[in-house]
């Protein structure tokens, strides 16, 4: 494993962790509980969505750019730099993340979810959502 792919697991480890302690220290336990296991839930969403014969080829494609983009050493925004540095791998996956959601049957989606259904409502209507007209 390259140098930089470590740094940038240790920075977002740390990231998370941080968020997951300052959640509990303000009293939302829940919210805390919910951000502590969001990563492997995903995870284990995107294998699942991968090995699904439900989900498109273009859907299945797009993840497995976005599993390339996290494990290549060549970013836009070097990983060693503080906070900055895996916001492309951020950016990467929320698009990716979207794009998924919107292409794929709720019911395929749930089907491969482990954590609390209130998240994955969350996830599918932040992934779902479209901008209204303007007024």
């Amino acid at each position: 494993m390259g140098r930089g792919l470590l740094i940038a697991l240790a920075v977002t480890v740390a990231v998370w962790l941080l968020a997951v302690i300052v959640l509990v220290a303000v009293g939302r336990r829940t919210q805390a509980r919910e951000l502590a296991v969001l990563l492997p839930n995903l995870v284990h969403l995107f294998r699942g969505l991968l090995h699904d014969p439900r989900v498109s080829r273009g859907s299945k494609g797009w993840i497995w750019f976005a599993l390339v983009w996290f494990l290549s050493p060549i970013d836009l925004i070097p990983e060693f730099i503080p906070v900055a540095g895996p916001l492309d791998d951020v950016i990467v996956a929320g698009l990716v993340l979207r794009h998924v959601l919107r292409r794929t049957d709720r019911e395929v989606v749930t089907a491969h979810w482990r954590g609390e259904p209130s998240t994955l409502d969350a996830i599918l209507t932040a992934g779902r959502r479209t901008s209204a007209p303007p007024n």
